[in-house]
C-alpha cells in the first residue's frame, strides 16, 4: 500500500441527523456511510477511526441508531452513520419505515462514493446480509465489507470464518468485494479503511478536475 495515501483525521464533528434525504447536508463532499446488523459494532467503529470515544453514541440496546448521522470530516468529507437492519424490538411499521429511508438515502444519494457493510465476523454467514448486498449489487451501490470484533476469535477461527464467507458470497458474485478486518478495541483495520477513502477521494477528485478541463 501507499503509505503516502494514508488520511489522519484531525477534526470530526457533528452536523445533522434526520430521517429525510432531502434534509441531508448539500451534496458538495465526498461521502462514505456505515451500515450493519443491530449490535455489530459500529459506533464503536466509528469511534475508532476518528479518535473520538463519543462520536458516535454506544448503546447496549441493538437498534439505537434511528437516524441518518452527518459528521464532517477535516472539512473535505462525511462520515455517515445510518441505522442497522434486522432490529430486534421496534414494531414492524416502525422497521419498514426506516428500511424505506435508509434504501431511499443509499438510492439517491449523489455524493455517495462508498457504503460499509459491517459484518461481525464471529457468525457464519446471515441471509440478511446476504440479501441486503445482493440488493446493493443489483442496484449498483459501490459498497465494501468491514468485519467487525475481529479480536474476539482465535486467527485460526478468524481466518475460517472469513473463509467461509469469501464461499458463500462467490456462490452468487463473480469476485469478493473489496474487505476490511477491523477491531474497534484494539485499532485493527483503522489505517487500511482510511487510506482506501483517502485513496477514492484522491482518484474521484482527479477524474472531477479532468471533467473542469
Amino acid at each position: 500500500m501507499d503509505n503516502n495515501s494514508f488520511m489522519e483525521i484531525k477534526d470530526a464533528r457533528f452536523i445533522i441527523s434526520n430521517t429525510e434525504v432531502e434534509k441531508c447536508p448539500r451534496p458538495d463532499k465526498p461521502e462514505y456511510a456505515f451500515i450493519g446488523r443491530s449490535n455489530v459494532g459500529k459506533s464503536s467503529l466509528i469511534n475508532m477511526l476518528t479518535n473520538k470515544k463519543s462520536l458516535a453514541k454506544i448503546s447496549g440496546k441493538p437498534g439505537k441508531t434511528q437516524m441518518i448521522n452527518h459528521f464532517l470530516i477535516n472539512e473535505e468529507w462525511y462520515l455517515v452513520d445510518l441505522p442497522g437492519y434486522g432490529f430486534a424490538k421496534p414494531g414492524k411499521s416502525e422497521s419498514r419505515k426506516w428500511e424505506k429511508f435508509i434504501r431511499k438515502y443509499i438510492l439517491l444519494r449523489e455524493n455517495l462514493y462508498c457504503l460499509f457493510v459491517l459484518i461481525d465476523s464471529r457468525h457464519a454467514p446471515q441471509l440478511i446480509d446476504l440479501e441486503f448486498m445482493e440488493w446493493l449489487g443489483l442496484s449498483q451501490v459501490p459498497f465494501s465489507i468491514i468485519f467487525t470484533k475481529a479480536d474476539k476469535l482465535k486467527v485460526e477461527v478468524l481466518e475460517k470464518n472469513i473463509k467461509n464467507y469469501e464461499e458463500k458470497m462467490l456462490e452468487t458474485w463473480e469476485v469478493m468485494p473489496v474487505w476490511f478486518l477491523s477491531s474497534a478495541l484494539k485499532g485493527e483495520g483503522r489505517s487500511e479503511i482510511l487510506q482506501y477513502i483517502e485513496e477514492i477521494n484522491q482518484s474521484t477528485g482527479k477524474r472531477d478536475q479532468e471533467k473542469t478541463i
